[in-house]
């Protein structure tokens, strides 16, 4: 009698306890009677009477929550867009959040990225949405969320706005002014290049006036005629008459038979 006393002690024993495994990337708590630890259980097996008590598991990796919502833009337009909010949930926050908010704090972050949202976007024009200041944008609202959601252990690591559809009127104007800026650009690239000829020519021009004037500068009377006297006498060693021209005062000019 007495060992059947053990074996069924035992039995209520192995009934009353059992073991859970917290998956890498989880973690848990132990919810006793309603009342959730302040003990955050790490990835691996634990204990836990599953009569009194059941282990709530919670992820704290990287999370992506994508929303395809419109957004107000300075002008009152509506901006269509497909967001990407990339949140996790703070390790030692994991109790106080479950508690606050429950498992289903991705509503949580859906409200607070709308009114975070709304209140950046009503600063920017539509057509910033569309340029490079998309990035003070995205950095704006993660700043704006942080300020509600950190505190209760939700950390928003990036927003991103990854397609930007504007109202068709404004992307036709946006497109049609993309355009003329890049004719601009081009005219003013081959004006650049007729006043860089026009400068290189006037340049060409100036080196030219100025050889001429050095060399007539240089080419004085008396160089004139000594010039022409040693011309005279290499002609004068070659065969052949020669007839000689000469004026008074004049340079004299021979002639070749």
């Amino acid at each position: 009698m007495k060992k059947q006393n053990v074996i069924a002690l035992l039995i209520v024993t192995i009934m009353m306890t059992s073991c859970t495994v917290i998956r890498p990337g989880q973690v848990g708590v132990k919810q006793k009677v309603g009342k959730l630890s302040d003990t955050v259980l790490d990835e691996g097996a634990h204990s836990y009477n599953f009569f009194t008590t059941k282990i709530v598991r919670a992820t704290i990796l990287t999370q992506n929550l994508e929303l395809d919502l419109n957004l107000p833009s300075k002008e009152g337009l509506n901006v269509g867009a497909e967001i990407s909010i990339l949140y996790r949930v703070e390790r030692d926050k994991v109790p106080s959040l479950i508690e606050s908010v429950g498992l289903d704090y991705e509503s949580i972050i859906r409200s607070v990225f709308r009114s975070a949202s709304a209140d950046v976007c009503a600063q920017f024009f539509a057509k910033d949405m569309h340029s490079g200041m998309r990035g003070d944008i995205e950095l704006d609202i993660k700043n704006h969320m942080a300020r509600t959601l950190t505190e209760k252990g939700l950390i928003i690591e990036a927003v991103l706005m990854k397609t930007i559809k504007l109202p068709p009127g404004l992307y036709n104007s946006i497109e049609n002014k993309m355009e003329a800026e890049q004719d601009a650009m081009r005219m003013q690239f081959v004006l650049q290049q007729e006043r860089s000829e026009a400068e290189r020519k006037i340049i060409e021009a100036e080196g030219t006036r100025d050889a001429q004037i050095i060399l007539s500068e240089g080419l004085t009377r008396e160089i004139l005629q000594l010039k022409s006297i040693e011309a005279f006498l290499k002609l004068s060693e070659s065969d052949g008459s020669k007839v000689i021209i000469s004026g008074a005062g004049e340079i004299p000019l021979m002639l070749e038979d």
